[in-house]
């Protein structure tokens, strides 16, 4: 079903155009060549074969694969939309055959995730989470320091901490209050009057994802052009 989501063709070369292999995706159907395509929507260039190798071949080593875009050894081009689901695909055939998750005694299954207050495990059942915890190690995980002072040996306990924001993520994805799509203010434009003085009185309407992207970074370019970078944060969670 994911081959027929595109038509297009990919090429992964080596840079100096020494080899190079192209796949055309066209209605769910794949077809390859050992040659330099003329003309591919999209082009995975890797500045050897040896690196090309060592990126393709499993098991996947995503720090690699980072580090390589990095220092250039790696580049892709071409819209992202065909970039990104083509370098996805290619992961995908990489992790076919991988399980995630360890069946729980309650038949939930438990996987871990990280937030914003430190790492948990999640407890799912019926695509439901049921609960989240601490991790807790166990004899699989490596050994935990010990330092010695003034004749006693001070060890932390087989589990991690958590900040108490980072304890209510099963609360906050099964609010009633969460926002499930984009939202606006009524009387507010962005290429108009924002009527700033009625924020926390007018009532929001439900826009597209579409309109809510453009909104976010027109209002950033604006940020960036009036105020400069400095003006612009960032946070997010894991």
């Amino acid at each position: 079903a994911r081959l027929k989501e595109k038509n297009f063709v990919a090429q992964i070369k080596i840079a100096d155009n020494s080899f190079g292999r192209f796949f055309s995706f066209q209605d769910g159907k794949v077809s390859s060549q050992a040659v330099i395509h003329h003309s591919p929507e999209i082009c995975m260039s890797f500045k050897s074969a040896e690196i090309a190798a060592q990126l393709l071949m499993p098991p996947v080593d995503y720090q690699n694969q980072i580090d390589a875009q990095k220092e250039f050894n790696l580049t892709m081009t071409g819209p992202d939309e065909l970039t990104y689901w083509f370098a996805q695909t290619i992961m995908l055939t990489q992790n076919l055959h991988w399980k995630y998750g360890v069946l729980a005694p309650d038949g939930s299954k438990r996987y871990t995730s990280m937030t914003n207050g430190g790492p948990i495990f999640v407890y799912v059942k019926n695509g439901k989470i049921v609960r989240t915890t601490t991790i807790e190690f166990d004899d699989d995980d490596p050994g935990t320091w010990t330092v010695k002072a003034r004749g006693k040996n001070f060890t932390p306990p087989r589990k991690t901490t958590l900040s108490p924001h980072g304890q209510n993520w099963k609360s906050a994805i099964y609010s009633p209050d969460r926002i499930l799509y984009p939202m606006k203010r009524v009387d507010f434009d962005p290429n108009g009057k924002r009527n700033g003085n009625n924020r926390g009185i007018s009532d929001y309407e439900r826009i597209s994802w579409d309109e809510a992207l453009d909104i976010v970074s027109g209002e950033m370019q604006r940020t960036k052009r009036d105020y400069g970078t400095g003006a612009i944060a960032s946070s997010h969670g894991s």
